[in-house]
């Protein structure tokens, strides 16, 4: 195997290159939720919502480490899942840590029946719409819910049409292309 053959992974060529038969890059940063007791729970739901996406893998608390951590023995520790191709990881740390708003995941959508798709999963069975695109879903994880093109819209030459963009935004709770796009073309929609 040469130096041209193995995948870029941000990092030097593998010392023992013909052990391996092939190459994984393991991604850099995983996020990673923490949960009470119901990590299990949510990332069935996500894995749900989410299209290309899987559990990867569960591991349970033993007795060692439940002792140590105050969680029953044989109870999900923690669930290793993809969310469209992203890794992430959750854990059942139990209540002392809460998600807040100071986190968020943005989901990019190309088309309105997409945005309005991924709104309606996430901010269902008790979750919170708030405002700009922003929601709360049933377990208190914060999400944007955006057109894919909206940093072009709020960042274009023309500082006008900018701020027509952020003006009609400010008055959305779930966001509308249609409404986001006349307001940068200046063009006034109703209802």
């Amino acid at each position: 195997m040469t130096r041209g053959s193995v995948p870029d992974c941000g990092g030097p060529p593998p010392l023992f290159p013909g052990l391996n038969k092939q190459i994984n890059c393991m991604q850099k940063i995983t996020p990673f939720l923490w949960f009470n007791d119901n990590a299990e729970q949510a990332v069935k739901f996500y894995v749900s919502v989410f299209k290309k996406s899987k559990i990867l893998k569960i591991t349970r608390y033993d007795d060692g480490s439940s002792k140590a951590s105050g969680r029953p023995a044989g109870s999900v520790m923690t669930v290793e899942f993809e969310l469209n191709g992203q890794p992430f990881t959750a854990l059942n740390g139990g209540p002392h840590v809460k998600f807040t708003d100071a986190v968020s995941f943005v989901v990019h959508c190309r088309t309105q029946a997409e945005l309005d798709h991924y709104w309606k999963k996430l901010a269902g069975g008790g979750g919170q719409e708030i405002q700009c695109g922003w929601l709360k879903d049933k377990y208190g994880l914060s999400w944007q819910i955006v057109p894919e093109n909206l940093l072009e819209l709020l960042s274009g030459k023309d500082p006008a049409k900018s701020q027509r963009v952020m003006a009609a935004l400010m008055g959305m709770v779930k966001l509308d292309i249609k409404k986001l796009k006349a307001a940068y073309a200046g063009k006034t929609k109703k209802g």
